[in-house]
């Protein structure tokens, strides 16, 4: 089992080999799209260049439909000057079984190449009455059920205000109708079951899913500023009446592809 200072560096090579195949030395903000966010990422401007996470140290190729297994380098032009994004437009999940250190091995590898903002994106489940599919909804904060943390050790970090103030803000002035919610990772892969549902709701949730939670910490752990950006693309277990899908997940993703895209492009361009 690696330390913590092999997986620092592990995100250290990572970020070098990424730098040498992009021909960026330094990326600026990291987005790591979610489950139904993929079309949305052509908005944010033209590919400097893309390679596949597998051509990096410590990465995996995608596991779960609708995430493509690659790293896409953007230079997003904007009146307050040039950003270089990194996108990746896959996530490894908890549920892989592939260990915490590979779920958050992005994010370490986003703060090893310079990024000091991170927008975290997810498809989730909606809990909030009136919510309906393909609405996005500002994570305000977490509860993390997965009982795993990427710390190791008696290294301490503060989750207060986790989810930047300062970023939420910014995007109620960019689109004043976003909603805010507190957002539960469950650990999957099975959906949650409407019992469960509930207790989310008891314990003060709003969204459910299965990723995000513990790439948050490791992104606060490196001092990096966090969006949160959940796309309502189902109402949860038990409150629609209807079977969940993950091919439902994806549409909603796809019918609101326009609606995401100017978001984020519009997010990136304030940060």
């Amino acid at each position: 089992m690696r330390g913590v200072t092999d997986h620092h560096a592990l995100a250290k090579d990572a970020a070098a080999e990424l730098a040498a195949l992009t021909g960026v030395e330094r990326h600026d903000i990291a987005l790591v799209l979610g489950s139904g966010w993929l079309p949305a990422v052509d908005a944010l401007g033209d590919a400097t260049a893309e390679v596949d996470t597998t051509d990096l140290p410590g990465f995996h190729a995608a596991g779960v439909a609708g995430h493509s297994g690659r790293i896409r380098s953007i230079h997003h032009a904007t009146p307050a000057g040039d950003r270089h994004l990194l996108v990746f437009l896959s996530r490894t999940h908890f549920y892989e079984g592939k260990g915490v250190a590979a779920v958050v091995h992005p994010v370490r590898t986003a703060a090893a190449a310079g990024c000091k903002a991170i927008v975290l994106t997810n498809g989730c489940g909606g809990l909030k009455e009136g919510w309906q599919p393909g609405q996005p909804v500002l994570i305000s904060d977490h509860i993390n059920l997965t009982a795993t943390s990427p710390l190791v050790g008696a290294n301490f970090v503060d989750l207060t205000d986790l989810y930047s103030p300062r970023l939420r803000a910014m995007c109620k002035e960019i689109d004043p109708s976003l909603d805010e919610g507190v957002y539960v990772q469950f650990p999957g892969p099975h959906y949650e079951t409407p019992a469960e549902v509930q207790m989310a709701k008891v314990i003060g949730g709003h969204l459910v899913g299965m990723s995000t939670t513990l790439e948050a910490i490791a992104a606060r752990e490196a001092g990096m500023e966090i969006l949160g950006i959940s796309l309502v693309t189902n109402l949860a277990a038990g409150i629609s009446g209807q079977p969940l899908n993950h091919e439902e997940v994806l549409a909603a993703g796809k019918a609101a592809a326009s609606r995401m895209g100017g978001l984020l492009s519009q997010v990136v361009e304030r940060i």
